[in-house]
């Protein structure tokens, strides 16, 4: 990646390289920026008319909608409005992820939810990871760059405890993402999850079964600035960065200095 050079016709055709070579694909992405979006949509569709028939986990889905997903998706007149009205309520930007969606309908795919409910998180947070049925264990790597992960992303107005007790719903997420990985293998899995939940040091992968593990390639979607985490993923692609106001004015605005 040459910092400033951005090219798409290169990006589209190792996208698709790697979804025909690997079984297993975590897709990231930075949530908002849409020309990462195109590409990747670009390259599924690709691979889908050549005949591929992966599941399709989607981050954008809770698991409590999996049922409302399995009955919409057996409906020969099913649309993708009412498949993205199952998870209006999660506030996700819903036209850049109606692509993926019209996909699974036309070529029926297996549409699985991956994420975990913001409530199941709230309950994780003060409960640990085990009452909910997960691994209660966070091996100390993880956790330390998790913490430091969440304090960045809250720009820096974190302390550090209070970074560390909202690592476990990071945590359950990313195992979450793995168990349905494990489960829906069988004709290959693309996962569309954020850059963070790919990575493979701390974040999905490191939560598969030693099989799983050695089959998954993890594909970093990276904007201009971010070239440093490239080596956090088998492959990383590099777009211009999305224009968005300062996510950290609003912050600033709302949260006082963390006390250490």
């Amino acid at each position: 990646m040459t910092p400033g050079h951005f090219d798409d016709a290169a990006s589209q055709a190792q996208l698709g390289a790697s979804l025909r070579t690997h079984h297993l694909i975590l897709l990231g992405e930075v949530h908002d920026n849409a020309r990462q979006h195109a590409l990747r949509a670009k390259a599924l569709a690709d691979y889908l008319q050549e005949g591929a028939r992966p599941a399709l986990l989607m981050e954008q889905f809770d698991r409590d909608t999996q049922p409302a997903i399995d009955s919409a998706m057996a409906r020969a007149d099913v649309t993708a409005d009412q498949i993205i009205a199952i998870g209006q309520s999660t506030g996700w930007d819903w036209q850049l992820y109606r692509p993926y969606i019209e996909l699974a309908i036309r070529y029926h795919l297996p549409l699985i939810a991956a994420n975990v409910s913001r409530a199941e998180t709230r309950t994780i947070i003060s409960q640990g990871l085990g009452p909910s049925g997960f691994a209660a264990e966070i091996p100390d790597d993880i956790l330390r760059q998790q913490t430091d992960e969440i304090i960045a992303a809250h720009c820096g107005l974190l302390g550090t405890a209070q970074a560390a007790r909202m690592v476990p719903a990071q945590i359950a997420r990313d195992q979450f993402m793995a168990q349905m990985i494990q489960a829906h293998r069988e004709h290959g899995v693309i996962l569309l999850a954020g850059n963070g939940h790919v990575r493979k040091d701390i974040g999905v992968p490191r939560w598969l079964d030693t099989t799983n593990q050695a089959e998954a390639y993890s594909i970093g979607l990276l904007e201009s600035g971010t070239e440093s985490m490239r080596n956090h993923f088998n492959l990383a692609l590099l777009t211009p960065a999305q224009e968005r106001p300062d996510p950290c004015a609003e912050l600033t605005e709302r949260m006082p200095r963390p006390s250490r």
